[in-house]
């Protein structure tokens, strides 16, 4: 579908910006369904009510992924496109198949292009979501009768580190301050990254303050608007994953950032395009701020912070990240931390109440009633 062509009727409560967003996404996603094989039409259904948009369209991507392979890579089937593979082909197919096929062939496989050859490697974590793509399929396939048999069982598991409390990436609240005081002054910035700075500055603090203040995904904060927020009830929306609408309180920092951007360093409504006139964060060109932008501004200022190179800088994740370890650091339960970032699960944000564990540690150690 033509970006010019079309035209949002929006009649929810969704800003027209991300169900423009999510258009997109699903308009992929439908490309990549248009080249599967038809028996699979039920199971694109399934994908699309039991999981969120940005994993139907990861699954669907592994899937098509598989399908080329048996193309190129196997005598399973006699296809010369992925929509001409018949169920009978994947009857054929074995766990012993899917194994090769994710332990041997995607941990390394090569890509050739007209002036090169690239090398891709796939991790544990990038072969578990390939798995997990086939697992949904196969079993789909097997309850939907298109398979005489679940192989699925003999899939081979593939084992992923256990998070580690001491690895997680994140700024200290030291840092933190270092960082802020960077965006305040432009000091650790290059001439030429001063020149940009001086017509940015409200801006990057705003986002720094955000991301800092309330852990937001990179997703959430490049959909923000200015009609997100509502200052006279002190606070600001956003969209979630799985299309969950939550309202987020302002604290006066934020308020203030935000206010002193909007009204100091944004440009006038009357010189920004129609399309981004609600778009709270604005590029230099008056277009809403792509997710490689906020990501390349992060990592600015983030290796100023850490006092490494611009490369080595840390991710919109990483203050995230940060968020988290620092609300419980102040002393916020890791319940009122989970709510806040919103994490599926209370053993995500015990990562990063470990440290609070050594603390306690300490202080008893120090703390002796009885003498030796």
């Amino acid at each position: 579908m033509s970006k010019n062509n079309f035209i949002v009727h929006n009649k929810s409560s969704k800003p027209d910006n991300i169900v423009k967003s999510e258009n997109e996404l699903i308009e992929k996603c439908l490309l990549i369904e248009s080249q599967l094989p038809n028996f699979m039409k039920d199971y694109f259904i399934f994908l699309k009510n039991s999981v969120s948009l940005t994993s139907r369209h990861a699954y669907l991507n592994d899937i098509i992924f598989f399908c080329n392979y048996l193309i190129s890579e196997t005598d399973l089937t006699a296809a010369a496109t992925t929509k001409e593979i018949s169920a009978g082909d994947f009857i054929k197919i074995k766990a012993r198949d899917v194994n090769r096929f994710i332990g041997d062939y995607c941990s390394r496989y090569l890509i050739n292009k007209s002036d090169s050859t690239v090398v891709m490697e796939n991790h544990n974590r990038a072969l578990a979501r390939k798995k997990s793509s086939l697992t949904s399929l196969f079993k789909f396939l097997y309850r939907d009768e298109i398979l005489p048999n679940n192989i699925t069982d003999g899939f081979n598991p593939i084992k992923l580190p256990k998070p580690q409390p001491d690895a997680i990436k994140k700024l200290e609240i030291d840092e933190v301050a270092i960082m802020l005081d960077a965006v305040e002054n432009g000091s650790g910035l290059t001439e030429k990254e001063k020149q940009y700075w001086q017509k940015t500055k409200l801006r990057d603090k705003a986002i720094l303050v955000l991301f800092t203040t309330y852990g937001l995904r990179l997703n959430e904060l490049q959909q923000l608007n200015i009609s997100s927020f509502n200052f006279n009830r002190g606070e600001f929306k956003i969209y979630r994953k799985r299309g969950k609408e939550v309202n987020m309180p302002l604290n006066k920092s934020v308020e203030k950032v935000i206010k002193q951007y909007i009204n100091e360093e944004r440009p006038n409504s009357e010189i920004i395009p129609e399309e981004y006139k609600d778009a709270l964060f604005l590029s230099l060109q008056k277009k809403r701020m792509t997710k490689l932008s906020i990501r390349k501004l992060v990592k600015k200022y983030t290796s100023i912070a850490l006092d490494t190179t611009r490369e080595s800088g840390y991710s919109p994740h990483k203050l995230r990240a940060t968020a988290a370890s620092s609300l419980i650091q102040y002393g916020f339960s890791i319940y009122d931390v989970q709510n806040l970032l919103d994490h599926d699960n209370v053993t995500t944000t015990q990562l990063y109440a470990a440290h609070r564990k050594n603390v306690k540690r300490e202080i008893v150690k120090n703390f002796e009633w009885l003498e030796d």
